[in-house]
């Protein structure tokens, strides 16, 4: 198991599972309950620390098929904004964003890692993570974000993404098998397969991320709109860490990092 390390925090190979939490700074996203305004961004991030977050994820965009075009100035402004109030707090932050352009603003703030949903489809963005030597979340993506339909497809994705790593000379990274309804012609049983599969993903050697929190799969069993998919999401996310995940990514960090610390407990009895 190739391990990767955030701010000094080894992740994967026997490590502890690591708690990613989302600040969002998207008023489009798909749970309007997690949005949070540029003047709140400080006060979410220190009570996500506090909860049990070890780093916290900031996005400005919605990545869900139908939502609203964002110009690349905006994106850029709401990164710049939040990152600005964040700046010198020492909390590891990961950024949110496959924009080369906007990855290039975020770093010029003091940024932990890359969270790339398009696992480094894009040449540009890919050099530019390379010469910033930071670490990287890649998803599992072939030709566009989370294009893959069927579990088969999911493993030639995390491969090509490897393989374009290798290219660009990313050498710490976290896989992520892109759990969600990335586009329109994906179906919720795909993500069923992709999490009943979890396990499977540990043959790549690298640390998962297990990034299922409030996801429309899971609304979709217990009937349950984005605001009432808590207990779901906790259910998903212990059973990820029973399954090979090294991080979670949640809305939710107090409460995901107890549904951690039972499934971790479970697994030291395996």
């Amino acid at each position: 198991m190739f391990r990767c390390t955030i701010s000094g925090l080894p992740i994967g190979g026997g490590a502890p599972v690591r708690l990613m939490g989302v600040i969002n700074c998207s008023p489009e996203s798909f749970y309007s309950g997690s949005y949070t305004p540029a003047a709140e961004v400080f006060s979410k991030a220190c009570q996500l620390v506090e909860d049990g977050a070890d780093i916290v994820d900031l996005g400005a965009r919605s990545t869900a098929p139908g939502a609203p075009p964002l110009s690349r100035e905006e994106e850029t402004a709401r990164m710049v904004q939040a990152l600005s109030v964040l700046e010198g707090s020492g909390i590891p932050v990961s950024v949110d964003t496959m924009d080369p352009v906007v990855l290039e603003a975020c770093l010029e703030y003091d940024i932990a890692a890359v969270n790339d949903i398009s696992g480094l489809l894009n040449p540009e963005y890919a050099a530019t993570v390379s010469d910033s030597g930071l670490p990287a979340l890649l998803m599992a993506s072939r030709r566009a974000v989370g294009d893959a339909l069927t579990l088969e497809e999911t493993h030639l994705a995390l491969s090509m993404v490897e393989t374009r790593a290798h290219a660009a000379g990313v050498t710490e990274y976290i896989l992520d098998p892109a759990i969600g309804l990335w586009q329109n012609n994906r179906t919720v049983d795909l993500d069923w397969e992709l999490c009943r599969n979890f396990r499977d993903f540990t043959t790549y050697m690298r640390p998962l991320l297990g990034a299922v929190s409030r996801k429309s799969f899971l609304g979709g069993l217990v009937g349950k709109p984005p605001a009432g998919r808590l207990a779901a999401s906790l259910a998903m996310a212990a059973l990820l860490v029973c399954n090979g995940a090294d991080m979670i990514r949640t809305h939710d960090v107090a409460e995901t990092r107890d549904a951690i610390l039972v499934a971790e407990r479970i697994k030291r009895n395996q």
